[in-house]
């Protein structure tokens, strides 16, 4: 093993295994709550546009505070909490069904509720991570997440979709309660994840620590440009996934499962992205790897919106991959970039500066599925949504990202921080 594997820290190990119950959890959810709208509460597509809004909302609402707060908080505290909320919340929905009381209002108020608490557990895990490994395996600590991420986007939606079929949606989500239930546990083992030390000269009021952190993110080229590519990318994305729903179940009459295999199809895109991300890191460098590979993959996003029910679905599929191998690569090389550009005590609030963006562009990419949706046609709607996919890697290839061969030294106050182990 390595001197810097990651795999040599207790820690990361109990935080990667409790992040892929989290991740199996979470991806069930994902076909399940929209199936439930449209299935059983007889959504339409408005209705489900706002339902994947909602779902999303909340790091609008509440993200970039809880990057402030998270930097002074516990982070094994925030991660179990978050969890534990997930599942309770979640495990109201197939109770409410069976008591035939579920309405669409309960299930906009656990998607928003379930958002807030995905914004604590998302920024609190990704700032816990470089603190619990070297800085010179941090790449290769995204690696493995990402890869976790993407090998959960497979099982989990291509598991949620065939539980739906055989189960109906609501049972469905019982396991993703437990998945929840079950990280939470694990979390208990994280034995080191303090929150940083009060960094001399910081700020101590909430709106300046918040405005700190946007300063840090949005006044630099790179982390802007990286800013913008993810967000455009999951503007795009978002506006395909919020109506393949509807245009599977309702407009091609397919099953629940098909539904769940093509979203697992890019799934397999991001583990692919992933584990090839560091070799043509390594052979081209950091920055140029993220150039090339948007220049020759993103395109492939038009391909999506030429889904039907024959010939179409496996070039909308092939498309589909494509465009989230580009995706997971920017996931391991974008996200490393930014965390070593990052001092310890900014961490909590650079992540959820970046989340509330990306997340942000979730929410605005559900309600413009929603609204067009409504007002002209799925199939155009999708058109939309594979225009901004497949041009979404301009700002970082236009940026100085471009050039960058190799990772840069992390800050100065971080540079001696000792990781837990």
């Amino acid at each position: 093993m390595q001197p810097h594997s990651p795999w040599r820290m207790a820690d990361f190990r109990t935080l990667f295994t409790a992040t892929a119950l989290s991740q199996l959890g979470t991806n069930t959810g994902y076909v399940a709550v929209p199936l439930i709208a449209v299935t059983t509460l007889d959504a339409s597509p408005g209705q489900v546009g706002a339902l994947a809004t909602l779902s999303t909302v909340a790091f609008l609402l509440i993200g970039l505070p809880a990057g402030a707060w998270v930097d002074r908080m516990r982070q094994r505290s925030v991660l179990i909490a978050a969890d534990l909320a997930r599942a309770a919340l979640l495990a109201s929905v197939p109770v409410a069904w069976w008591l035939d009381a579920l309405t669409l209002t309960q299930l906009y108020v656990v998607v928003v509720l379930t958002g807030c608490a995905t914004v604590f557990f998302d920024i609190g895990s990704q700032s816990v991570l470089p603190r619990l490994v070297d800085r010179e395996g941090l790449v290769q600590a995204n690696a493995a997440v990402m890869t976790l991420i993407a090998v959960g986007n497979v099982s989990g939606r291509g598991a949620g979709g065939g539980l739906v079929q055989l189960l109906t949606a609501p049972v469905a989500l019982i396991c993703t309660a437990v998945a929840h239930l079950a990280s939470a546990l694990r979390l208990t083992a994280l034995r080191r994840a303090p929150a940083p030390p009060p960094h001399p000269g910081q700020p101590t009021r909430l709106s300046a620590r918040i405005a700190e952190g946007l300063r840090h993110v949005l006044g630099n080229k790179e982390l802007r440009a990286l800013a913008l590519t993810a967000s455009l990318a999951n503007l795009g994305s978002q506006i395909i996934n919020t109506m393949l729903p509807v245009l599977f179940i309702r407009e091609l009459g397919l099953p629940a499962g098909a539904l769940g295999l093509f979203w697992a199809v890019g799934g397999a895109g991001l583990l692919l992205g992933a584990r090839c991300a560091r070799p043509l890191a390594a052979r081209l460098g950091h920055g140029r790897a993220l150039a090339v590979a948007g220049l020759w993959l993103a395109p492939a996003g038009l391909l999506v919106p030429l889904i039907d029910d024959g010939a179409g679905l496996w070039v909308a599929g092939t498309g589909y991959l494509l465009a989230m191998v580009k995706t997971g690569m920017d996931n391991v090389l974008g996200v490393s970039l930014r965390q070593r550009m990052t001092s310890d005590a900014l961490l909590g609030r650079m992540n959820a500066t970046f989340r509330f963006l990306l997340t942000g562009a979730l929410a605005v990419g559900s309600a413009l599925a929603g609204l067009f949706g409504e007002l002209v046609s799925v199939q155009s709607t999708l058109w939309i949504g594979g225009a901004v996919l497949a041009g979404a890697f301009l700002p970082t290839f236009l940026s100085p990202v471009r050039t960058r061969r190799e990772l840069p030294e992390p800050p100065a106050e971080s540079r001696h921080a000792a990781p837990g182990r």
